[in-house]
């Protein structure tokens, strides 16, 4: 099956910034056809809080969209050589910090925590 592997967290001072990388893999032809030809995105979870959409990315990296919280200073982009993608986070804010997650279609990456202190 697709595995996705988050990298790029840690602990970052309000206005900050950080940057996430997301890695795709897969075993099969059809797995990788999955990765170039679907959109990907990235989600982020609060203790106490549900998961939410944070950033998502056309399979061609066309088009984007952004939650209101962080649009203007999240950029998502993608490498569809490398087979990933990526989240630019700047001027980072306390309530920021969750533990983000790589998505594609079912898939789901491990995670990475983001910790930004007040």
């Amino acid at each position: 099956q697709v595995q996705l592997v988050e990298s790029g967290g840690g602990l970052v001072q309000a206005g900050g910034s950080l940057g996430l990388s997301c890695t795709a893999s897969g075993r099969t032809s059809l797995e990788m056809i999955m990765i170039k030809t679907n959109g990907m995105a990235w989600f982020r979870q609060a203790p106490g809080k549900e998961r939410e959409l944070v950033a998502t990315i056309t399979a061609n990296g066309g088009s984007t969209t952004y939650a209101d919280s962080v649009r203007g200073r999240f950029t998502i982009s993608r490498d569809n050589v490398k087979n990933a993608i990526y989240l630019q986070m700047n001027s980072l804010k306390f309530e920021d910090t969750a533990v983000y997650y790589c998505n594609l279609r079912r898939f789901w990456g491990p995670g990475t925590q983001v910790t930004v202190s007040s």
